[in-house]
């Protein structure tokens, strides 16, 4: 029996514990270190879209010029999912104070 560590894919350390399993039956991982901006995460999802690198490619796509419908059939989600992803993701602007 082999045991592989796992890392947190947001902050990629190693201070990680299981945390349950999630409704499909995939266990949930919890990172333990505080300045991580993600507490729980799982290694294999149920849907492409709640990927990490998936998202990352949404927010790539939006600022190269793509549009919705058009980033979504690319990367094989839904065009709703792409909207999610573009409203959760924080603006740039959101620290400057508006007068």
């Amino acid at each position: 029996m082999v045991l592989l560590p796992v890392h947190c894919p947001y902050c990629d350390t190693d201070q990680v514990v299981k945390c349950g399993k999630s409704e499909t039956g995939k266990q949930r991982y919890l990172c333990q270190n505080d300045a991580c901006g993600h507490r729980t995460f799982m290694l294999d999802y149920h849907h492409r879209a709640y990927l990490p690198e998936v998202k990352q490619q949404i927010i790539d796509m939006a600022l190269n010029g793509s549009g919705v419908r058009d980033t979504g059939r690319v990367l094989g989600i839904s065009k709703d999912t792409v909207v999610s992803a573009l409203k959760k993701k924080p603006s740039l602007n959101a620290s400057t104070p508006r007068s």
